[in-house]
């Protein structure tokens, strides 16, 4: 009899439904990911992943705005304790704003190279930039490796911790806030994977870490902390064998860093190991930013060596002149060629380092080979530390003029370096209103004043203000000593410029040599004059025995001619009437005049005449050559005038074309719109349909829950209408 009891219990207890089974079903499993199909193609398996819906913008600037909805469900006011003490947690929300100090996204990609010439001292030679695709969905992603010391596990988790940094306390480093790696990886990319090997020292096994750091997980799953999954490795017995901890899921660690990543299993991981060999470490951005457009805001295509960008920053106009003008392109193009900009980044390039950027090496640029006519940039600032001071006299640095500086091209700017890293590119001190200070580009170091978080300018103090004021003062001088050598005029002393190679133009080539100045006609006739003017006084005083009459005749004469030769290549002075009045009367008192002073007087009456004739031909002379200055200067300024209607008609032209891509703009904004209006009525019809389809399937779980019952109550019924034959 208990022995039938208990096979009718157990074939009751088959029956029993699992708890929660007739509740509705949440939002959650509603809404829950959906598997993605992934054929791989080294090995033609198919692989399932989840692809959950991003939950934030693919543009970063937008990217923060998104709705933090298990934050909104659990209502917050949640607290961590530490030893009995509140905790300040930070949001996944903060990687986003923390990323926003860099506006200029090849400014975070600088930040990664800082990393790896760091890792000089510990036998870094090379960092590569490259392009590779994600095997899951087939977008790109940015790779950037060295084989430096790599991170142990220690390391590696101060890496992805906020504010933590080693390099504060050396230096020789280029970082020392702690917060570069993260605010520049989030700036190229939602999310990062770092493979990291570091060698045995000290005794110590080798170890190799895997961190991830993703935005996308950390928003789609509803992290309220930013959480990074992270696998650690040690070599024992010829092998990597797993590090694990008591208080670490490494299982779930695994399976985390497989979703969200772009490998689709351990062992893809552990071979990205082969990629870095010895020592060294890996860094892979994905799911990088798009801009408005929906195109990734780096550009792979425009050229198969170089990383550029779009946007504000790139100017096809620049982009063409830096065609024409090959010694220009630097300046042309760094604000949007990684190439361009990373060929300066560093004053000295470390001995033996190479950058590559996509399968290229990039040339080490140095500014002062571009100048010409070199002068020393001398200054000692005050209240700074004096370690701080360079040495060598106060000499910071070189300034000149560009090599295409003759052309007119708007070029200037001084390219400032802190420890070795150029924090800011062209810095233009002087902004005249008219074409002063340009050509003028100048390079130095200045480890006295210190660098903002983004090492994209300096902290606003008082020893900057001083070093620009210096600055400014130094172009304003060097460019009004000089500008003439390269074709501009200088209005105040009529200054004519001169096209070309010319006799009263320095020879640019040797900027050592001072310009020789040859002299105008107008010069030489004053020399000329002078000179007549001192051989006929010599010639007169031996003739002094004439007579007193004839001496003061003599000296009223030379008075008259002093008067004439002093304004030689000048309009004449008038001669004065009392001195002709008073000879007059001396010639009258004295009497006869002999036949030796008559013909004396007519010799030097020939003179005059000959004198005031060639005085005449100077003035002549000198009125040719005054109106030839002045066409020179009206036809530069004709030049001038011509190249300013052109740059006016470009401007009208770029203007008309503005407003046709504002025209544009406005027309597929509002065809934008007007899908948007569509998809909204297309979405509200497919919820409508959805709810209609839930409510269905809620009506049949009822059905179906009201069967079941109905099932149990027979089945009881049955059990019972059994066990009475037996009783």
């Amino acid at each position: 009899m208990g022995n039938e009891e208990d096979e009718v219990s157990s074939k009751k207890a088959k029956f029993v439904l699992p708890e929660g089974f007739l509740e509705p079903l949440d939002d959650q499993e509603i809404l829950a990911p959906i598997p993605l199909s992934v054929r791989m193609p080294d090995s033609g398996t198919t692989t399932q992943f989840f692809a959950p819906p991003v939950p934030y913008s693919k543009q970063f600037w937008k990217a923060g705005d998104y709705e933090d909805i298990a934050s909104t469900h659990r209502g917050g006011g949640d607290t961590t304790l530490i030893d009995g003490m509140d905790h300040v947690r930070v949001h996944p929300r903060f990687l986003h704003s923390n990323a926003t100090s860099h506006k200029w996204v090849l400014g975070a990609v600088a930040e990664l190279l800082d990393n790896s010439i760091d890792e000089v001292s510990n036998g870094a030679t090379y960092c590569n930039i490259d392009v590779r695709l994600n095997k899951k969905d087939g977008s790109r992603m940015l790779v950037v490796e060295d084989n430096g010391g790599g991170m142990s596990p220690e390391r590696m988790r101060h890496c992805m911790s906020l504010g933590y940094s080693a390099k504060s306390k050396l230096v020789n480093t280029i970082g020392q806030y702690g917060n570069g790696f993260k605010t520049s990886t989030m700036r190229c990319g939602a999310d990062v994977i770092v493979f990291s090997r570091c060698p045995g020292k000290d005794g110590r096994s080798a170890t190799q870490s895997i961190g991830l750091l993703s935005y996308t997980f950390l928003t789609s799953t509803g992290k309220e902390d930013i959480v990074v999954p992270m696998l650690d490795y040690q070599w024992k017995g010829n092998q990597w064998s797993r590090i694990s901890s008591p208080s670490v899921d490494s299982k779930k660690n695994v399976e985390t860093i497989v979703q969200w990543s772009p490998y689709v299993s351990e062992a893809d991981l552990l071979q990205q190991f082969n990629l870095i060999k010895d020592q060294g470490t890996r860094i892979i951005i994905y799911n990088l930013w798009q801009d408005e457009a929906g195109d990734l805001e780096l550009d792979f295509d425009s050229d198969v060596h170089d990383i550029q960008i779009r946007g504000v920053d790139r100017d096809e106009k620049k982009i063409q002149t830096a065609k024409d003008y090959p010694n220009s392109r630097i300046f042309l193009t760094y604000t949007h060629s990684l190439r361009s900009y990373s060929s300066i980044l560093y004053l000295r390039r470390p001995p033996g380092f190479r950058i590559i950027l996509r399968g290229k090496d990039v040339v080490h640029h140095n500014l002062v080979d571009d100048m010409i006519k070199q002068k020393d940039v001398n200054y000692k600032p005050t209240g700074v530390d004096s370690a701080e001071v360079n040495a060598n006299k106060g000499v910071l640095g070189k300034m000149g003029f560009h090599k295409d500086a003759e052309a007119h091209l708007d070029i200037q700017g001084f390219n400032v370096y802190h420890r070795n890293r150029l924090i800011k590119a062209f810095w233009r001190v002087w902004n005249a209103a008219s074409s002063g200070g340009r050509g003028v580009i100048g390079q130095l170091e200045a480890n006295f004043v210190k660098p903002a978080h983004d090492k994209q300018d300096f902290e606003r103090t008082v020893v900057l203000s001083r070093l620009e004021t210096k600055l400014n003062n130094l172009q304003k001088t060097y460019w009004n000593e000089n500008k003439r050598y390269i074709g501009y005029v200088d209005l105040k002393v009529n200054d004519t410029p001169v096209k070309g190679k010319s006799p009263t133009r320095p020879d640019l080539s040797n900027s050592n040599s001072p310009a020789k100045e040859i002299p105008t006609p107008v010069e030489k006739c004053n020399s000329q004059a002078k000179r007549e003017t001192e051989t006929q006084r010599s010639s007169q005083a031996g003739e002094a025995k004439l007579g007193n009459v004839s001496a003061n005749n003599e000296s009223t004469r030379t008075s008259v001619e002093n008067g004439k030769e002093s304004g030689v290549c000048q309009k004449e002075k008038p001669v004065e009437q009392n001195l002709a009045a008073k000879r007059n009367e001396e010639v009258a008192d004295s009497g006869a005049v002999t036949e030796n002073r008559k013909r004396k007087n007519r010799e030097e009456l020939t003179s005059d005449v000959l004198l005031k004739r060639d005085c005449a031909r100077v003035q002549e002379d000198q009125i040719k050559v005054a109106p030839q200055a002045d066409a020179a200067l009206v036809h530069d300024l004709q030049v001038e005038n011509s190249e300013l209607k052109d740059r006016i008609k470009e401007l009208e032209e770029k203007h008309r074309s503005l407003e046709a891509q504002l025209t544009e703009s406005k027309e597929k904004y509002e065809e934008l719109n007007k899908e948007q209006d569509a998809f909204i009525e297309i979405f509200a019809e497919e919820r409508t349909r959805r709810d209609a389809a839930e409510e269905n399937f809620k009506n049949k779980l009822k059905d179906a829950s009201k069967t079941i019952h109905e099932l149990q109550d027979k089945l009881s019924r049955f059990q019972r209408n059994q066990s009475q034959p037996d009783q």
